[in-house]
């Protein structure tokens, strides 16, 4: 993620801010831009950024940020559209009537504006379900009638077709780590569930193309093995036993699908946490390392960058690093994860059909 900053007073601001809080000047994202703005008001509902004057430099809250103050982007005050660039792939919102759905729903926005972010900086083909039924994104975020939460069949997490549905009471802190424990899985985050979900759409729109969908199955396995029986297995057996071995996550292990999924996840975490300390221009370089073997000075940008083995130069000591920090405030590792060679390998196939579809610079 990128830094960010008020144009009228300079704070650096975040990617969830709505307001300065050293100026109290309003804040949003310009998707078309890339860019948090401070805003100034311009008449009829538009807003400007400061000492902007051309009325096509003008834009408009997001219906859902200034009727909902769930989200903070704009769009151009000449789009026929309500919605922002993220919001308009909405189908399903949670029941605003139901207390405490609406903090819910703001989590989860948060979390989806941050994949969007992602994909809008690698310029993959973004088109809703409004636009193609057939082949477009869509997302349903819905809520158990179990007030206690529980992952039933009416709000289950996953991807069918595009539509993505995220049960709302992952949001929940509480709940959300309850289930982490249950399932005995390192790491579970809004961030990464909307990561992973992406990850099967983008399968379809990336790897099970002509050209690509024989190396995939070379690299992650047959796809059309039995799904329904490798999740069964999954869930009575267990990952193999030498799953790191093979795999990101022992979820990976279940079935060719998951696998790319899980390993679209950690690709799309490599390379937004290299951006964040790329432009905080961290550098790790432990005086004890004469060979230079964890140091990690992230000097370009991840998403451009054309070389995979630079990514994971500089990703390996990062980790290291970080975690190590995290444990020195009793905190769990940042990354709980050991990529081996055959890991490597996949999320290395992944850049490159990331790469093949990115817009030329």
């Amino acid at each position: 993620m990128n830094i960010f900053h008020c144009q009228s007073c300079e704070q650096v601001v975040f990617f969830e801010n709505t307001q300065c809080v050293t100026c109290g000047a309003t804040l949003g994202f310009l998707p078309d831009r890339l860019l948090m703005s401070a805003l100034e008001p311009a008449g009829d509902e538009c807003w400007r950024p400061p000492g902007s004057r051309s009325q096509r430099q003008w834009y408009r809250m997001c219906r859902n940020y200034s009727r909902e103050q769930v989200c903070n982007w704009m769009l151009p005050a000449d789009s026929g559209e309500a919605f922002c660039d993220a919001c308009r792939f909405n189908r399903t919102i949670p029941d605003l009537g139901v207390t405490g759905n609406r903090v819910l729903w703001q989590r989860l926005e948060t979390g989806k504006r941050r994949l969007f972010y992602s994909l809008l900086r690698l310029g993959l083909p973004l088109v809703s379900k409004q636009e193609d039924p057939v082949a477009g994104l869509a997302f349903a975020f819905q809520g158990d009638a179990d007030p206690q939460f529980t992952e039933n069949a009416q709000a289950m997490t996953g991807h069918a077709q595009g539509l993505i549905t995220i049960n709302i009471a992952e949001a929940d802190d509480a709940w959300r780590e309850r289930m982490r424990q249950d399932m005995a899985e390192p790491y579970r985050t809004i961030l990464g569930h909307f990561r992973h979900e992406s990850g099967h759409y983008y399968w379809y729109r990336l790897a099970a193309r002509e050209g690509w969908l024989a190396e995939f199955r070379q690299v992650f396995g047959d796809e059309r093995i039995d799904y329904t029986g490798a999740m069964q297995q999954h869930y009575q057996q267990g990952p193999p036993a030498d799953w790191q071995s093979h795999f990101v996550s022992p979820y990976a292990a279940m079935h060719p699908w998951e696998d790319w999924a899980e390993t679209w996840a950690h690709y799309l975490h490599i390379i937004d946490v290299l951006e964040t300390a790329w432009v905080f221009r961290l550098r790790v370089a432990p005086g004890n390392d004469r060979q230079e073997r964890m140091t990690s000075a992230p000097d370009f940008d991840p998403y451009r960058n054309a070389s995979f083995d630079q990514l994971i130069a500089q990703w390996l000591p990062l980790t290291y690093a970080v975690n190590s920090l995290n444990r020195s405030m009793g905190l769990p590792d940042l990354y709980p994860f050991v990529l081996a060679p055959a890991a490597l390998l996949k999320i290395e196939f992944i850049h490159r059909t990331v790469r093949q579809a990115l817009p030329a610079a």
